[in-house]
C-alpha cells in the first residue's frame, strides 16, 4: 500500500512547515528588535561662522564610520557617504539635503555647518570603549 505511506509523509509535511515559518517569524522578529539605532548622546556647541559663541545644544549622534546622523529635538540631518581623499589630511565631509556640510572631526568630536544660518556646532561625544 504505497500510497497510504505517501499519505502519511504528506500529513507531516505541514508540522515541517509550521517550524520553518515560526523560525522565519523569529528571525525577522529578532532582527527587526536589533536594528533599532540607539546613538550617542553628545554636549553641542552652537557659533557663529567667525567664532561668536551661541550656547549650548544637545543631540544624539549615531555614527556608521562612513556617514552619520545628528538628531536634534527639531530636525534630523544625515551626512551621507562622507568622502575625503586622504583621511589623514583632510576632515571627511558630505554636504546633507538640507545643505548643512557635515564634518567627522574625530571619532568622537562631529561639526555641521549652515552657512546660510551662519550657524556651526560642534558635537563632543563620550569617549568609545570596548
Amino acid at each position: 500500500m504505497l500510497w497510504q505511506d505517501s499519505k502519511k509523509s504528506a500529513q507531516s509535511s505541514p508540522s515541517l512547515a509550521s517550524k520553518l515559518t515560526l523560525l522565519v517569524m523569529m528571525t525577522l522578529l529578532l532582527s527587526a528588535c536589533s536594528t533599532r539605532e540607539k546613538g550617542m548622546l553628545c554636549a553641542g556647541y552652537v557659533q557663529t561662522l567667525s567664532g561668536q559663541p551661541q550656547g549650548k545644544i544637545e543631540g544624539r549622534i549615531v555614527d556608521r564610520f562612513s556617514s552619520f546622523s545628528v538628531i536634534l529635538a527639531d530636525q534630523r540631518l544625515e551626512s551621507g557617504p562622507l568622502q575625503s581623499a586622504d583621511r589623514q589630511q583632510y576632515i571627511p565631509s558630505a554636504v546633507t539635503r538640507e545643505g548643512w556640510l557635515a564634518q567627522r572631526l574625530s571619532d568622537h568630536r562631529f561639526c555641521v555647518i549652515n552657512a546660510p544660518q551662519d550657524k556651526m556646532i560642534t558635537f563632543n561625544c563620550p569617549s568609545r570603549t570596548l
